[in-house]
């Protein structure tokens, strides 16, 4: 009988200190995913009827995020850092300048071009709330990340190409600067999905116009996030 309770009082004191060895090998205090990286398919919302994207539309973004754990378990927190992000539209609204006024049409089906593309360089400011299942032991767990993100623009250029002439306009003044949006990421362990739907228009609307028309389109951005520590 002693020597049963001296096997167990044995065993419970390896388990006790197997648990203590296992607190001073982990992280309690652990923060997750503070880099990423995405890639998109990116489309226009709101756009005119006979305006239609020609061929893939991609996009990558990259940056850091703060992790700020809010909870004691660590499943909760918010995150904000800062990103750069490159965004391309392949379409069929041709943009031209004329000393400083900017003009908007539909490119006729009959026109053969070999690309017409708008591009955007951003830097980025993502806020974001976070909750996820993860453990100190684990970094394999279930995430749902909501937030809003403001950018920048940094640069833009419309490029038509085709075998007639070619039409570059560089930083139009009538793309709006100030870009803003909802996103959400989502996903297990490596694979998120992520979707980015823009609030304001891309260009001024009270100065962009086709055929008379305000050009008051948005765009939407939906792709993968990848997260590292």
């Amino acid at each position: 009988m002693r020597l049963l309770v001296f096997f167990i009082f044995l065993s419970c004191s390896l388990a006790a200190q197997d648990t203590l060895t296992l607190k001073k090998n982990v992280d309690l205090k652990y923060r997750e995913d503070q880099f990423y990286v995405g890639i998109t398919y990116n489309t226009f919302l709101n756009k005119p009827s006979d305006m239609a994207q020609k061929t893939f539309s991609p996009g990558i973004n990259l940056g850091f995020l703060r992790d700020m754990p809010i909870n004691q378990a660590r499943t909760f927190a918010l995150a904000t850092g800062l990103g750069i992000s490159y965004q391309a539209y392949s379409q069929n609204l041709l943009i031209t300048e004329d000393q400083g006024d900017y003009n908007y049409s539909i490119i006729e089906s009959d026109v053969s071009y070999t690309r017409n593309k708008f591009m955007m360089l951003n830097v980025d400011l993502p806020i974001e709330f976070r909750w996820r299942t993860s453990t100190p032991e684990s970094h394999r767990f279930f995430r749902l990340y909501t937030g809003v993100k403001l950018s920048y623009l940094l640069y833009d250029e419309s490029r038509f190409i085709s075998n007639v002439g070619n039409e570059i306009v560089k930083n139009n003044s009538e793309v709006n600067a100030f870009q803003y949006g909802v996103y959400l990421a989502t996903g297990y362990n490596t694979w998120n999905f992520y979707a980015y739907y823009g609030i304001n228009s891309l260009f001024d609307s009270t100065v962009a116009n086709i055929g008379g028309n305000a050009l008051d389109v948005s765009v939407l951005h939906l792709g993968l996030q990848f997260y590292i520590l």
